[in-house]
């Protein structure tokens, strides 16, 4: 039954009406990530009116997410982000049936997650799940609905719904991924409240527009705005009948994004128990390339503190090592400081732990 007071202000457009209500009352969507995009997303999805909402992330609130991530409190500090934002979302209205998916995007997943759904949001901030999530909504033709931020400026478009006879989608915009150390992400490229608020709310705006059947949605076209000085523009783009990507279900499941994205596994640490054990060899260093005003420090174990760019002019300090493993916030940096590295010291053990400062303080 239709709270018709509740949506009263939407209902009353002349070009909306209980028509584009009861359409979005009956429909549903997944939001794959809950931070700077997926928070201002979510909320206003949820007070819309959307019947079902799912989210999926697997991280945990912590105090750098509040000041950008309006659904999580001091409180919050350290619980699952989806069941805080699950009890947040219910509390602004009960009358959407939230779905919550404490849990990783994986091409093992991904298609389970997804098959229920209307429309998918990206609100993801890294190459690897943005191509996987493509692929599989391609492969499912489930419309998605993509946003992505750097700086001051950010992207929305509309992915897999037909129009003018073509069915576009992010790998007609990006055949090739980028170089990860070219795009970082907001972690260490650092972003403004205001900045993911704006672009999250176009993201849901698109949602809302696609599912209330609107002919304006950004289908084949990228909308970038600037923030900063309020410049934006359109850009239209036509479907690549001869595009890369996997094209079975089979395919998919069998694709290695990460390697895609120019990821190398062999470089990485991916538990602290491993850490340890790389850590107890005697020529062994933990190096820190955060900058040196960035919390929390460590002071549990054998830490050098080298902010990234300074790396090449102290050169003369890791001459003593053979293992060199290095961390930053989210292994975006640390990454960057292993190819670095490599081209100066071909011989030497080096790597770096992939799932940042964080999973050593907990």
């Amino acid at each position: 039954m239709m709270n018709l007071e509740r949506y009263n202000r939407q209902i009353i457009l002349p070009d909306f009406g209980i028509s584009s209500q009861e359409k979005l009352l009956n429909s549903s969507v997944l939001v794959v990530g809950s931070g700077g995009l997926g928070c201002p997303a979510l909320q206003i999805l949820v007070s819309s009116g959307i019947g079902k909402i799912g989210i999926v992330d697997f991280d945990v609130v912590e105090i750098q997410n509040l000041h950008r991530q309006f659904l999580f409190d001091e409180k919050d500090i350290g619980f699952p982000k989806v069941i805080v934002a699950e009890k947040h979302l219910k509390n602004r209205n009960s009358e959407t049936e939230i779905e919550i998916f404490n849990e990783k995007i994986t091409t093992k997943n991904v298609i389970h997650l997804i098959e229920n759904y209307d429309v998918i949001a990206d609100c993801t901030d890294n190459f690897a799940t943005r191509y996987l999530l493509n692929d599989a909504c391609s492969l499912m033709k489930k419309p998605l609905v993509y946003a992505s931020l750097f700086r001051d400026e950010g992207q929305v478009s509309v992915f897999n719904v037909e129009k003018e006879d073509q069915m576009t989608n992010y790998r007609d915009l990006f055949p090739v991924p980028p170089n990860q150390s070219e795009v970082p992400n907001c972690n260490e490229a650092g972003v403004l409240p205001t900045h993911s608020a704006v672009i999250g709310t176009f993201q849901a705006n698109e949602v809302i527009k696609l599912l209330s059947g609107s002919a304006e949605t950004l289908i084949h076209q990228l909308l970038i705005f600037n923030t900063k000085n309020y410049q934006s523009m359109k850009i239209k783009f036509n479907e690549n009948q001869e595009k890369a990507g996997p094209k079975t279900i089979e395919e998919f499941q069998n694709f290695d994004y990460e390697e895609f994205c120019s990821l190398n596994k062999n470089d990485e640490i991916n538990s602290f128990s491993e850490l340890q054990s790389f850590l107890n060899h005697d020529k062994s260093i933990l190096i820190d390339v955060r900058e040196e005003d960035e919390q929390p420090k460590i002071s549990a174990m054998k830490i050098l503190e080298l902010p990234f760019g300074t790396l090449e002019e102290n050169l003369e300090r890791l001459n003593g090592y053979t293992s060199i493993c290095f961390v930053c916030v989210s292994g975006s940096r640390s990454q960057k400081a292993v190819k670095l590295l490599k081209s100066h010291f071909p011989d030497k053990e080096i790597k770096h732990f992939k799932s940042g400062i964080k999973s050593i303080l907990q």
